[in-house]
């Protein structure tokens, strides 16, 4: 990604990054290559040491960093994942160490190929910020909120306004290009009112679970067999999930998740009394074992929302949206880290094209916008056609079928390695979906469907 001929030939300007979480460092690195300054506002009161800060209450649950993602963080942070490994963040074979409990059973602990490493976004976001605050363009402003945004020239932004924490008014900061990375709770909407531009209708889809987490110990004596223990919910009848990772510094992270009326409790003995109704008895297991503890911290704010800025016509030159700004996922499918990198990567080689044909800024930002679209479809029908079978009331046509295919394809997984290794690549975002469809998989999942109504219903 550190392409020298892009570093040291001319750049653009100064750029503006609103939002200096996640998705705001992986597009401050990128930017980086392409500007002579970057600017990153961001609301909370961080430095090169934070990792979870206040607005990114998410930050507490476990994540995942599926293998593309990893890919692409990678190229940006190369040694990324050796830092991580050293301080205990393992790498392992998504088959051959998780104790993954399917609908219809354990998936195979086979070897699938497909390498990915679990940690905290905690220490996560501590290392990429400090990375790319070491970087010569980057500036962070720290308890500082973006305002809103001027345009110059009609149809093009130029000037953020900001104010932080204390002053008494706000100040305005010229961009050659502004990028809102601000996540779920940006006010991009009202910015783009205030600027007489028209805002597109949310496309909203509930998830309704709760996720309840903490960190404990790992002893270093007595490993299980496995890095990752995980039981996933599926509509109408497993409400209940949940997941153990092993993390860096000999520590466990566990979320227990629940639909609807099932939310996980925060207390100690009735935290585990959930785990422990779990079928993957695992996770039970390793709770039962711990002997220290951090804070327990709950999340329920998990709907699915696409603001699908690609749609407006109007849309203004210089500006862009990435991340949670656009599109928010159910994390249960541990997909948004993952499309977060892959829209930075897609800004790295949209701006490169730019500068090879010295096509400047405008001209980019539509353009992008709808490449995002194209990034974020996949993600989001599959996390939503899932999270639809909830609703008794609104099942659409397209997500009972999807529905249909999945239960019968993990039927088909538990006793069939291979269809079990194409589902992980497909989950990790290293195939499309269209390898589930494959007719030598869909003849074994019709077999299956037909041979579970031969036998009556379960």
């Amino acid at each position: 990604m550190q392409n020298r001929a892009l570093r040291s030939g001319a750049r653009w300007g100064k750029a503006v990054v609103v939002g200096g979480g996640y998705a705001g460092l992986v597009t401050a690195r990128v930017l980086a290559d392409h500007f002579s300054e970057v600017v990153i506002l961001e609301r909370d009161s961080v430095d090169e040491q934070t990792g979870t800060h206040p607005h990114v209450p998410q930050g507490y649950h476990a994540h995942a960093m599926l293998a593309k993602g990893a890919e692409v963080l990678e190229r940006l942070f190369p040694g990324l994942r050796a830092e991580l490994k050293e301080i205990g963040a393992p790498v392992f074979d998504y088959g051959e160490h998780i104790s993954f409990l399917l609908p219809s059973g354990f998936a195979p602990r086979a070897r699938t190929g497909v390498e990915i490493q679990s940690f905290t976004r905690d220490e996560l976001e501590r290392r990429l910020r400090h990375k790319v605050l070491a970087l010569p363009e980057v500036t962070l402003l720290s308890s500082t909120r973006c305002e809103g945004l001027r345009m110059g020239s009609p149809g093009r932004v130029n000037r953020v306004l900001y104010r932080t924490d204390g002053a008494e008014r706000p100040t305005e900061l010229t961009a050659d290009l502004v990028v809102d990375a601000s996540g779920r709770s940006s006010a991009l909407d009202g910015w783009l009112e205030e600027m007489g531009l028209p805002v597109p209708r949310k496309r909203v889809v509930k998830a309704k679970i709760t996720y309840t987490s903490m960190n404990f110990d790992r002893p270093e004596k007595g490993h299980p067999d496995f890095n990752i223990a995980y039981q996933m919910t599926f509509a109408p009848h497993i409400p209940r999930g949940g997941v153990v990772l092993a993390v860096e510094r000999n520590r466990w992270t566990c979320s227990l998740i629940g639909f609807g009326d099932h939310a996980p409790p925060t207390d100690d003995a009735a935290y585990l009394d959930f785990a422990k109704s779990l079928d993957n008895a695992h996770l039970a297991e390793q709770i039962e074992r711990r002997t220290h503890q951090e804070p327990i911290y709950r999340y329920t704010n998990v709907n699915n929302q696409w603001r699908p800025y690609h749609k407006v016509k109007e849309w203004p030159e210089r500006l862009i949206a990435i991340g949670d700004s656009v599109c928010v996922f159910n994390p249960a499918y541990g997909q948004g880290l993952t499309v977060a990198a892959l829209e930075a990567d897609l800004l790295h080689r949209t701006l490169a094209k730019h500068r090879r044909v010295k096509a400047g800024l405008d001209g980019l930002s539509r353009a992008y916008q709808r490449a995002v679209a194209r990034i974020v479809l996949v993600p989001w029908t599959l996390s939503t056609n899932s999270d639809l079978m909830w609703n008794p009331h609104h099942q659409p046509l397209t997500a009972r079928i999807a529905h249909w295919y999945n239960k019968h394809l993990f039927a088909v997984s538990v006793r069939d390695a291979q269809v079990w290794s194409r589902f992980v690549r497909v989950a990790n975002m290293l195939a499309p979906p269209t390898v589930l469809f494959h007719p030598s998989v869909v003849a074994k999942v019709v077999g299956q469907a037909l041979s579970r109504r031969a036998r009556g219903p379960a």
